[in-house]
C-alpha cells in the first residue's frame, strides 16, 4: 500500500487489507486529516435510551497501520451510505447500501496521512433499463482515489465505476470487467453536505449527515467487448458534467486503532 501526504510525498508501506465481500477493493488513498469531530455538548448528553437505534458498524476493513505510526493517534473510520443515483439512463432510487472504510492520523514524519480501506456494496437492480439489458444491476467499486478531508461543506472525494451486470455484458463471468467508467477513467464523485451533522449516539460515537454531487462527468463504458458501443448508446454515456446525480445519507463512526479488536494494527 501507498499513503501520501497532501503535498504529494509518498510513503511505501506494507499490509493489506480484509479479505473481498460483494465489492471489496483495497487500495491507496491520498488525503489529509480533518481533526477529530467535537462530542456532543456536555450540556445536552446523548444516552442509550434517547436513540432509537444506532446502525451496526464493523472494522474488519480497517487498513495496516504504516510503519512507526503509533496506534492511539490513528483512528479507522467507517461511513455506510444509503443513496440514489441518476447516471446516463439508469435512475436508482435506492442503490445497495455503500460502506466505505479508511483511516487517519499522523505519519512518523510529522505529517498527517491518510490510507483507504475498503468500498463495499452489493449489486442494485435497475427498474427500468432500456432494452436489450432489461434486468440491468449495477455495482459501484472503487477506482483509486478518495480524499475524506472534510471542511464541513466539502465531505471528501471518492473515484469509483458503476460495474455492469447483465447476461449479454459478460459481467457475471469476466469478473465484472463491464462498468461505467475505469480506474483510468472513473467517475469523480465529490460530495458536498447539505445542512448540520447531527451526532446520533455518543459511545459508539456515530454522526448523520447528507450529501449530494450534482456536478459529476459520467465517462463511457469500458470492458464491455463488442457491446461497448451500443451499451454506452443505450444507457447515454458517456454525459457532460451536471447530467448526472447522487444524493446520500452517511452515517459515520470512527475508533482508534488500540481500541480495535487484536490483529488489526
Amino acid at each position: 500500500m501507498t499513503i501520501r501526504t497532501r503535498r504529494g510525498i509518498a510513503v511505501a508501506l506494507a499490509g493489506g487489507t480484509a479479505a473481498a465481500l460483494l465489492t471489496l477493493t483495497p487500495s491507496p488513498a491520498v488525503a489529509s486529516v480533518p481533526p477529530a469531530p467535537s462530542p456532543p455538548p456536555p450540556s445536552s448528553p446523548l444516552s442509550s435510551s434517547s436513540v432509537p437505534s444506532v446502525p451496526p458498524f464493523d472494522f474488519r476493513d480497517c487498513p495496516a497501520l504504516p510503519a512507526g505510526a503509533d496506534p492511539a493517534k490513528w483512528r479507522c473510520e467507517v461511513f455506510t451510505m444509503d443513496s440514489g443515483l441518476r447516471i446516463g439512463a439508469l435512475d436508482v432510487p435506492a442503490l445497495a447500501p455503500m460502506t466505505v472504510t479508511n483511516s487517519e492520523g499522523p505519519l512518523p514524519d510529522g505529517s498527517k496521512g491518510q490510507v483507504f480501506g475498503a468500498l463495499r456494496s452489493a449489486a442494485t437492480a435497475v427498474k427500468g433499463a432500456p432494452a436489450p439489458f432489461g434486468g440491468l444491476r449495477v455495482q459501484p467499486r472503487y477506482a483509486g482515489f478518495s480524499d475524506f478531508y472534510s471542511d464541513g461543506v466539502h465531505r471528501g472525494a471518492l473515484d469509483v465505476t458503476f460495474r455492469l451486470l447483465h447476461p449479454l455484458l459478460g459481467g457475471q463471468g469476466r469478473g465484472g470487467a463491464c462498468a461505467i467508467g475505469s480506474d483510468a477513467d472513473p467517475v469523480k464523485l465529490r460530495f458536498l453536505q447539505d445542512g448540520d451533522t447531527e451526532w446520533v449516539s455518543k459511545e459508539p460515537p456515530v454522526l448523520k449527515f447528507a450529501v449530494h454531487d450534482e456536478a459529476f462527468a459520467t465517462p463511457r463504458v469500458h470492458g464491455c467487448g463488442p457491446l461497448n458501443r451500443l451499451a454506452g448508446k443505450r444507457l447515454r454515456v458517456p454525459a457532460p458534467a451536471g447530467d448526472g446525480k447522487i444524493s446520500a445519507t452517511a452515517r459515520y463512526t470512527f475508533r482508534s486503532y488500540d481500541r480495535l479488536p487484536g490483529g488489526l494494527v
